[in-house]
């Protein structure tokens, strides 16, 4: 009888161990593997609906501007010999070899950042706006979520560093990409880095995930989100626990602004105090009222270009 026990038990054992790898490996399909749709929030309603009219001819204004612009493809081999592509735009008008790097969000491209060219090219500034691992013309099977593409943006700065003798560098980000950035400024970056500005990071991978699972699936994070990064850690090569803004903010140095959105129902709101209080560095935070996720510039464009400006009179020569 004890025997039949022990066999019962074993076998459940056996199908919860399977079941969960299933499982680990069902949600890194759909969060981490290249190529999957997921749909992952839905703005409040009215949340979009809010710029006034100036707003409205700006952000019009900005993204035919970009549409209409010339782009040079570039080509950067990353650490680990993937092909990584970039869109990049010279400008003429730049006595003080100043750079952006403009990194995209969650399952888009640079081209999504395109909105915001304009406001640097009329200041000046060379615009590069890369397509992250595993999306649009890059290389790669899996997201990173920052982690391995911080790793890609310290050679992005090499690049416009070598290739364009970029004197004066500032860096941001939407969402993931502000994840990105974030966590590119915990690692030993060239003095030309001047600024950071993240519009809708996370704090951590894990956290962020944890919020979707119970958001979409209405399920907690333990033990799904462990196997998963198992998972993670054998088919990507980063654990969800590793993959942290704010640990790495913590040892940021350079000028730091914050930007989130009090109506942000995929980021929480929350997340953006914690990393403001972790951050090293002259830091700001801007909580910006009825805006959804990365949606601040969209609904109050004038006064988003307005703090940019006096973001980059502080922290440039």
């Amino acid at each position: 009888m004890k025997k039949k026990i022990w066999i019962a038990v074993a076998v459940l054992v056996l199908i919860l161990i399977a079941a969960l790898v299933f499982a680990g490996n069902y949600f890194y399909n759909q969060g981490i593997k290249r190529g999957t749709e997921v749909k992952l929030h839905s703005e409040p309603i009215g949340v979009n609906d809010l710029a006034s009219d100036e707003d409205r001819e700006l952000l019009t204004e900005a993204k035919d501007w970009y549409m209409e612009q010339d782009k040079n493809l570039v080509t950067m081999k990353s650490f680990d010999s993937l092909k990584l592509k970039a869109q990049f735009i010279k400008n003429p008008d730049n006595p003080d070899r100043r750079a952006v790097i403009l990194a995209h969000g969650f399952r888009n491209t640079g081209d999504n950042m395109g909105k915001y060219a304009k406001f640097y090219y009329d200041r000046g500034f060379d615009i590069l706006l890369p397509d992250a691992r595993g999306h649009g013309q890059s290389e790669g099977e899996y997201i990173g979520y920052g982690w391995h593409e911080r790793l890609d943006y310290k050679d992005w700065i090499t690049y416009l560093i070598q290739q364009h003798d970029a004197n004066e560098i500032i860096l941001q980000g939407n969402s993931m990409g502000a994840a990105t950035v974030l966590m590119t400024s915990g690692e030993t970056l060239p003095e030309q880095v001047k600024g950071i500005i993240a519009d809708s990071s996370y704090t951590t991978v894990k956290a962020e995930l944890a919020h979707q699972l119970k958001s979409i699936y209405g399920l907690p994070a333990f033990p799904l989100l462990d196997v998963t990064s198992v998972v993670a850690k054998v088919r990507a090569g980063y654990t969800l626990q590793e993959a942290s803004a704010i640990d790495q903010v913590r040892k940021n140095t350079r000028p730091l602004l914050l930007i989130h959105g009090d109506k942000d129902d995929l980021v929480p709101t929350a997340m953006a105090d914690v990393l403001y209080k972790a951050a090293g560095g002259d830091k700001e935070l801007w909580i910006v009222p009825d805006a959804g996720h990365t949606k601040a510039f969209d609904n109050r464009t004038a006064e988003y270009e307005r703090r940019l400006s006096e973001f980059l009179d502080k922290v440039l020569d």
